[in-house]
């Protein structure tokens, strides 16, 4: 079985191997580096950044752990921009590495479909290849949106693209949109001393998380002296001689050396050939079955191209349940327990349904919340802002959870596999779990969710 794979990011570059793993002839066609958006200007170069900034916010609190640091504390944004790269470059090598191993073959060039067995490969000195295959995975990603209203020049006016690629640290920057790449880009410059302001048209950053998650994030940006305009739009935006210079919807306006759009991402279908073939497209996205195959029998879709959350580890679920379903297995995705990470600080975290969302379904439901600073671990290691949030159904199923704090993202994933699983807060909170840890406090939470919590007073209170 010959599979082919257009698009070498988080769901492709999955695919791919998957496929070899089970005994396909794979061959991966990508544009530019394997890794995608992921890879290569987006997840793992943010995180690597925010590391750096990470860093001198220890140093910068370091006295108050005992540690006395003399002389001038220096951020070098040349050194952190080049270490981002030599991670990403590191990682892209990994997964060609991979490839090799794995017997994927890599073809660099832009793949267009010119039937539903065929691709045709545009490479970089002009030359064309026609690669065939029984089944086909339209894997292309997305690209980020700037609105006709923005003066998008790539340098005055950015998107995350050009932002991970900046020569010079900025003195000042607007922030478009107050959403994941918003503030994480939001905070990394102000740590390093860039003067950061945030527009945001809803009325609280992560719009998509309950209003306490967003406020614990809001509260640490005031902290921080990033400018938050929460509830306003823009009307106008001029770039003004050297300034960037946005004139908002309340009749005040804010300028900066560089504007930052993050309004949110689009799919990349641009001359793919999918309309050629018929393949059916619902605004803007490939509709999919549940086993991610187009209406054009053979050919799939995955990832940010279809209409699932633009996430990367979505796209390699979604990747690998294709693949299955390609080479004749019967697998479907079940899209109940998506992770949702933030990586600020304090970092955010979040999986199933949110209390706006229950609410609007009009199901009924139990909370159980429990605060970091009650944890022994979190005052020792000096992180304790924050909470972690159990959401029960009336059947005490674990339906959702949010956690706002100290490595909320990696904490995250037992609640994750307890939505997944549809397991009760009984089941859950019955785990005994290590003393002392962060974890304690999802065992805290649980047994809140009944009034149980040893180490809370709230509830208890509420209950005598």
């Amino acid at each position: 079985m010959k599979i082919a794979v257009i698009g070498g990011g988080p769901g492709g570059y999955v695919a791919a191997i998957k496929a070899s793993m089970m005994g396909a002839d794979v061959t991966l066609i990508e544009k530019r580096k394997v890794g995608g958006t992921c890879l290569n200007v987006g997840c793992i170069p943010t995180k690597a950044l925010l590391a750096c900034s990470e860093m001198l916010m220890n140093v910068r609190e370091s006295k108050s752990y005992g540690i006395n640091i003399d002389g001038t504390i220096d951020a070098n944004f040349e050194s952190m921009m080049n270490r981002k790269d030599k991670i990403v470059d590191q990682l892209v090598k990994g997964i060609e590495f991979l490839f090799d191993k794995k017997g994927v073959k890599l073809v660099n060039g832009f793949g267009k479909l010119i039937s539903k067995n065929e691709i045709e490969v545009s490479k970089e000195d002009g030359s064309k290849e026609v690669i065939k295959a029984d089944k086909i995975i339209l894997a292309t990603g997305s690209v980020p949106i700037v609105p006709p209203m923005f003066p998008y020049d790539g340098e005055k006016v950015i998107t995350s693209d050009e932002a991970l690629n900046l020569k010079e640290l900025p003195k000042s920057m607007l922030i478009v949109g107050g959403g994941v790449i918003g503030c994480e880009f939001g905070q990394f410059f102000r740590t390093l001393g860039t003067e950061v302001s945030i527009v945001e048209m809803n009325d609280q950053v992560l719009p998509f998380e309950d209003k306490d998650v967003a406020k614990q994030l809001q509260r640490s940006f005031k902290k921080d002296k990033i400018k938050l305009l929460t509830g306003k739009k823009i009307q106008k935006c001029n770039i003004e001689g050297e300034k960037i210079v946005a004139n908002l919807d309340n009749g005040k306006s804010v300028e900066a050396d560089i504007m930052l759009v993050s309004v949110g991402r689009k799919p990349y279908l641009e001359n793919l050939g999918i309309e050629d073939l018929g393949i059916e497209v619902e605004r803007g996205k490939i509709v999919v079955d549940e086993k991610m195959q187009t209406n054009v029998e053979g050919i799939f879709a995955i990832g940010d191209i279809v209409n699932s959350p633009f996430l990367a580890h979505v796209a390699s679920k979604e990747g690998m349940v294709a693949v299955q379903n390609a080479l004749g297995k019967d697998k479907k995705i079940d899209y109940t327990a998506i992770p949702r990470c933030v990586y600020t600080e304090p970092e955010v975290a979040g999986v199933g349904l949110t209390e706006k969302q229950l609410q609007e379904k009009g199901i009924q439901y139990k909370i159980g919340k429990f605060e970091f600073r009650g944890l022994g671990k979190a005052q020792a290691i000096g992180k304790f802002q924050g909470f972690i949030k159990i959401l029960a159904d009336n059947e005490d199923k674990v339906v959702g959870a949010s956690i706002v704090g100290p490595h909320a993202t990696d904490l995250l994933t037992e609640l994750t596999l307890a939505v997944h699983l549809g397991l009760t807060v009984e089941q859950v909170g019955d785990v005994i779990h290590p003393h002392p840890t962060l974890s304690e406090g999802l065992m805290e939470a649980l047994h809140d969710v009944h009034g149980e919590c040893v180490h809370s007073v709230t509830k208890a209170k509420a209950d005598a």
